[in-house]
């Protein structure tokens, strides 16, 4: 069995909208002023970053800030949600090819409600939250749990995301991993511009298995 992992939030869908305002709810709620939009995807994707600490001054989620947060999303998580250009083909064809799991710092069951909400998710066998699990990306868990599912090696397997988290957990599976360029950060290097160059890199892994 050959399986790629899919990040979600900047790398399958932009929601890039309903993640700036929820953050901004939460913080002015706090009594903190709101931040750019471009500022907060780029601090949201930065591996070295605690964001609890970051954007709400805790040193770990509060059961408020968490409260807030998943009330605000709830309600607001499908507004002006798009897939990215080229996204709803690649995944049509991949389908037949190659086993799908998405692993998304997000709650699962909002994952799943964005993705059936752009229309791929039933092409997803596992949609993998960072409440599955007691460690989040960049920590290899989510990775680790996906494969031993399906029991696959980790050479039968890929990664794609639009952050650094995304190839650090990767890297620490033992899995190949591509990085895009489309998503919440602008990275300098090592990372493909369109969809057709993932569908290339994919099919490149995976051209002798």
């Amino acid at each position: 069995m050959r399986l790629i992992m899919f990040d979600m939030d900047g790398t399958l869908i932009d929601s890039g909208f309903a993640i700036t305002n929820t953050i901004n709810y939460v913080r002015e709620n706090l009594g903190f002023e709101k931040l750019e939009k471009e500022y907060i995807l780029e601090k949201v994707n930065e591996p070295n970053i605690n964001s609890a600490e970051f954007f709400y001054g805790t040193k770990e989620f509060t059961q408020q800030q968490t409260k807030l947060f998943e009330e605000y999303y709830n309600k607001h998580c499908l507004t002006d949600l798009v897939l990215y250009d080229g996204i709803y083909d690649l995944i049509s064809d991949l389908k037949g090819d190659f086993r799908l799991a998405v692993a998304t710092n997000a709650n699962s069951i909002y994952a799943k409600k964005m993705l059936d909400h752009v229309g791929i998710g039933k092409h997803f066998s596992t949609i993998l939250g960072y409440d599955s699990v007691k460690n989040p990306k960049p920590h290899p868990e989510m990775v680790n749990k996906i494969l031993n599912k399906y029991s696959v090696e980790n050479t039968n397997a890929q990664m794609i995301g639009d952050s650094h988290k995304d190839i650090i957990a990767a890297t620490k599976a033992g899995v190949d991993s591509v990085l895009v360029n489309w998503g919440f950060s602008n990275h300098e290097k090592d990372a493909i511009e369109t969809v057709k160059e993932l569908e290339n890199k994919i099919y490149e892994k995976f051209k002798n298995s």
